[in-house]
């Protein structure tokens, strides 16, 4: 029993120590290059660190990365829970790595609001295809990140470029403004439905119809599969009213069934189509560009609120203007522009 112990305190120490070892930066860009997946996995977990020592390593990792990133295609994946998501992703992935292609998995995890640990697990939903030697899953606690979408996808995006994963698949939560975060970071956007689920009137809305590149109907399979097909239909129709998108795409609707592995390979059939028609006419390109341009928008916003709140002055005040609010001496609107007013003074 004593040597048990001994062991356990042995194994304890050494994690510690590993933990507490300096970062080498080259060390996991060299892990990278080889698609060793821990030392990908380091390297996501590095740029997700809110501890500010590893801020500035962070920075070269995705610097150096950005250098040997490889050209992949970006997917976001999103629909309301239930409807299939991960089961959808797994033989989607499957399919891809079947097919000879290298695939990463960026599933959002919402995150405990008691714990503030992820909830679901996506390696124990995907367990087919987290043993795939060609796949690559990674579930992040969404956190307090707009939407669900956890703070550092973008990065953990290039990174897994950097390994050489040809398929980026984006999985968001499903709810709130998650659609709108991982539409700008991705090359195609997948909506998926069910149908006989009070789902159809739900799709119809403007903003989610106007940012999918394709819709498929999941779970279009045995009693279902008539109305998978009128809600293919019902979908068709209410696409054809918005007015055409910007990149000259027409979007598609088309019907699958996870469980019965039907409609997977016609569905990368239409995302394929669409890579090759975007890059023809140039868009694909734009948007990427574009799509850099909102990283650093937010990155600076994001820099600057951090920049802040590690300042213990603007700490203090700000806690004197909520317990201002909170007493209704100030309006909340009044307070942020006292508060700000107040250190931009300071930064003059």
């Amino acid at each position: 029993m004593a040597n048990l112990k001994n062991t356990q305190h042995d194994s304890i120490s050494k994690i510690r120590k590993l933990r507490k070892e300096e970062i080498s930066v080259d060390r996991l860009i060299e892990g990278i290059k080889k698609s060793d997946k821990a030392s990908l996995a380091k390297a996501i977990t590095l740029v997700e660190s809110a501890n500010p020592e590893h801020l500035e390593k962070a920075e070269e990792l995705i610097g150096k990365s950005l250098s040997i990133a490889s050209r992949s295609v970006r997917i976001g994946i999103t629909g309301v829970p239930g409807v299939g998501k991960s089961s959808f992703i797994e033989v989607l992935g499957k399919t891809l790595t079947d097919m000879g292609k290298k695939v990463a998995v960026l599933a959002v995890d919402p995150t405990s609001a008691l714990s503030k640990g992820s909830i679901l697990g996506d390696k124990t939903r995907m367990e087919e295809l987290s043993k795939d030697p060609n796949a690559f899953i990674r579930p992040s606690p969404s956190g307090k990140s707009l939407g669900g979408v956890a703070r550092k996808t973008r990065e953990s995006i290039i990174l897994c470029e950097a390994s050489g994963y040809d398929v980026i698949l984006v999985e968001t939560v499903g709810v709130g403004q998650s659609e709108i975060a991982v539409h700008s970071m991705v090359d195609f956007f997948l909506l998926l439905k069910l149908s006989g689920a009070g789902d159809e009137l739900q799709g119809i809305k403007r903003g989610i119809m106007e940012m999918a590149d394709a819709i498929a109907i999941n779970k279009a399979d045995g009693n279902n599969i008539e109305r998978a097909k009128l809600a293919q239909v019902e979908f068709s129709r209410a696409l054809h009213l918005y007015p055409p998108k910007e990149n000259g795409w027409v979007p598609k609707v088309l019907l699958c069934s996870a469980i019965e592995n039907k409609g997977i390979t016609e569905l990368w059939e239409v995302i394929q189509n669409f890579c090759k028609s975007m890059k023809d006419n140039g868009y694909f390109e734009t948007n990427r560009r574009l799509q850099n341009k909102n990283w650093f928008l937010q990155t600076v916003d994001e820099q600057i609120r951090s920049y802040f709140h590690q300042q213990k002055s603007f700490i203090t005040a700000e806690e004197e203007m909520l317990k201002a609010i909170d007493s209704n001496q100030i309006s909340p609107y009044h307070a942020a522009r006292k508060l700000l007013d107040q250190f931009k003074n300071q930064l003059k």
